[in-house]
């Protein structure tokens, strides 16, 4: 029987990755990598020295262009299940082409796969189809919500209180109703620009983890400007950005 290994690689240290990452990867045979963008070479480096150090000796690394998903279409959910069913496509073809009998395989996530990756349900979706046979488990990863948290020596609930997380298409819509703390994630156009800032506090992160590091706290009125120039500086320098923030509102 073949297995397959899902691995929360952490938000982008190296020193993220878990002891059961660390022997999960020592196990593996096979990785495969699904490349995204050419700009994001940093990366491909940065896995690429995470197998050097922990990987076993003689492991293979595939790697394949990932399916790309429309991003400009109004209809989100449409286009979500139409990029997953081709990366099951591409996932069942890389299976069958590159992983023997017996061998063990992993794909290399970011942060923490159960929380926002879709590679689980990729795999669910591969399994189903029934023309591959394999097990497989999940080891999870520390989030980039986590790692926000901590770079900013915060909690993200307050006693007695919940904390929603939520994407930035839905933050456009307004602050949600009936919390005081939102974790906010894949905002690709700066929803918090856009809310009434009135009462909320910002803890924001971007390229968390890593040597080009972005952390910025305060009053959203106040935040938000300077926020706005470095997330634009730094996305015209690097060609990406991977961000995330936390909105509180203000006791009292």
């Amino acid at each position: 029987m073949r297995h397959i290994f899902v691995i929360g690689i952490g938000a982008g240290d190296p020193d993220h990755l878990t002891l059961q990452a660390v022997k999960a990867l020592a196990r593996t045979d096979v990785f495969f990598i699904l490349d995204k963008n050419e700009d994001r070479q940093d990366l491909i480096r940065l896995r690429r020295r995470m197998l050097a150090e922990h990987g076993r000796p003689g492991h293979r690394v595939v790697e394949a262009p990932d399916a790309e998903r429309d991003r400009t279409t109004p209809a989100y959910a449409a286009a979500v299940d139409d990029w997953r069913v081709r990366r099951a496509d591409l996932v069942e073809q890389l299976l069958s082409e590159h992983l023997g009998e017996g061998e063990t395989g992993a794909f290399l996530v970011w942060g923490d796969p159960s929380l926002y990756d879709s590679v689980i349900a990729v795999v669910d979706d591969v399994l189903a189809r029934g023309t591959a046979e394999f097990d497989y488990e999940v080891v999870p990863g520390i989030s980039s919500v986590s790692a926000l948290a901590a770079r900013h020596r915060t909690t993200l609930t307050r006693v007695g209180r919940p904390v929603q997380i939520t994407t930035g298409r839905r933050l456009a819509d307004g602050f949600p109703e009936g919390v005081d703390d939102v974790v906010v994630m894949l905002d690709g156009r700066a929803a918090f620009t856009g809310i009434d800032p009135e009462g909320l506090e910002i803890r924001y992160g971007a390229y968390l983890g890593t040597p080009d590091e972005i952390l910025v706290a305060g009053p959203l009125a106040e935040a938000a400007p300077r926020i706005g120039e470095l997330r634009d500086s730094a996305r015209e320098r690097k060609g990406w950005i991977m961000d995330t923030y936390l909105l509180r509102r203000s006791e009292g």
